[in-house]
């Protein structure tokens, strides 16, 4: 089994939740295992024995998981209700606010469509945006972190 199918079985390892995932292709197996919720995983590659001599397990390999990059500091601005985000008034238009801009209070930052209701968003903070940490089209839930204003 490659490298690249085994790092795709961690992913789904990781992204799905299950505690332990074993996979056997041909005469070779894969155990991938979680043990809480941030501890490495530990992967077992065991190669099937020969019919003449028993072939041992190899030791299991530890991987760490990746380092969250630093979140900006600040203010969050977060999802007054469920809908969908967007970042300019119309398709094509330039965005309300960018990553830089300085901002005052009470200015629209962006729009969140709900029940073919558009609802401007308006900033509850003076400052500079650090951060959009929203997808333009893309649903948001109620409190969801949608800017970072420092």
């Amino acid at each position: 089994m490659d490298l690249r199918k085994i790092k795709t079985l961690i992913d789904l390892v990781q992204e799905s939740g299950i505690a332990e995932l074993e996979i056997t292709e041909g005469e070779e197996k894969v155990r991938i295992s979680r043990h809480g919720t941030h501890a490495p995983q530990s992967i077992t590659h065991i190669a099937a024995p020969m019919a003449a001599a028993p072939v041992p397990m190899a030791a299991p390999v530890e991987v760490a998981p990746p380092a969250a990059p630093a979140a900006p500091t600040g203010h969050t601005l977060k999802s007054p209700m469920v809908g969908t985000f967007y970042r300019s008034p119309s398709p094509g238009a330039a965005a309300f606010v960018e990553v830089g801009q300085t901002v005052t209070k009470g200015q629209t930052l962006c729009i969140i469509e709900a029940m073919k209701l558009l609802n401007e968003i308006e900033s509850d903070a003076a400052g500079v945006v650090k951060a959009v940490l929203a997808e333009n089209g893309q649903p948001v839930e109620y409190g969801q972190p949608l800017f970072i204003i420092e």
